[in-house]
């Protein structure tokens, strides 16, 4: 059982919710938030009853990046080793959220900025408050705009010539242009974010998980095969999921017909 120290995280009919705490800082990261949200994001893998997850924030903002004074000063006191094992750290916790074999939907309530914008891009589906806006800041504070997986994550989002806009000038993307390159996946009014994210994942979690979570990885490998092993890569995939509970579940309501009662097996 996961139990959370540095954000609120609850489960509710097998909707894990994880809300970044930090409000005075538009929810802000530290070291420790970094770290625990890294582990959580892994521990989820093994989560028996949670099927889906909602990532938000607390008040105005969905994540500002890495907190000024919590991370920013100290990194001007460490040698190359330790800024390097940050930086690890940081990607870590991405390519824990991508390589979770469960649904999350990120519910963007407010800006998401510099490592927010990162934590949203990883994930699989992203709601997006009409006010908001999404920022890849990090060009702005002489820093590379690829950080944390964005220059692998965002090309394959919005296309190369849209990343390479955003990366490099560093210009904050508001709600209707991120709807319209496809940034986003909704945009709704601020108060409607949560319930908007939280129905979608409750849709995905009724949904046949194995097959899902099959398709998630498969998004996440094939980028980097040629052609001919992705047909393969694909034909072994699926059939792994001919074998499965859901595959003859499906076939059978079909037939009956009936709505399939998925048992994510």
């Amino acid at each position: 059982m996961i139990v959370a120290k540095t954000f609120k995280y609850d489960v509710v009919d097998g909707i894990a919710t994880i809300t970044l705490d930090r409000p005075d800082t538009l929810n802000s990261l530290t070291f420790e938030v970094y770290a625990e949200l890294k582990a959580t994001f892994v521990a989820l893998e093994h989560e028996d009853d949670v099927h889906a997850v909602v990532i938000t924030g607390a008040g105005r903002g969905f994540c500002s990046g890495g907190s000024l004074h919590d991370i920013i000063k100290p990194l001007f006191e460490m040698d190359a080793r330790g800024r390097l094992q940050f930086t690890r750290l940081t990607g870590a916790l991405i390519g824990a959220i991508r390589a979770l074999r469960k649904p999350v939907v990120a519910a963007q309530n407010g800006v998401a900025a510099r490592a927010g914008a990162v934590i949203a891009l990883a994930c699989d589906f992203r709601v997006m408050a009409e006010d908001a806006k999404i920022a890849f800041l990090f060009v702005k504070v002489g820093l590379a705009g690829a950080d944390m997986g964005a220059a692998w994550l965002l090309p394959q989002v919005v296309g190369l010539g849209r990343a390479m806009e955003i990366l490099m000038l560093g210009e904050p993307v508001k709600a209707p242009e991120a709807l319209a390159m496809g940034l986003v996946h909704r945009v709704v009014p601020k108060d409607r974010v949560l319930d908007e994210a939280t129905t979608l994942a409750r849709r995905l979690a009724a949904g046949p998980r194995f097959a899902l979570g099959m398709t998630k990885e498969m998004l996440n490998r094939e980028p980097t095969l040629t052609l001919e092993a992705a047909l393969e890569a694909e034909a072994q995939a699926q059939q792994i999921c001919m074998d499965t509970v859901d595959f003859k579940e499906a076939y059978e309501a079909f037939v009956g017909k009936r709505e399939p009662k998925f048992l994510g097996r």
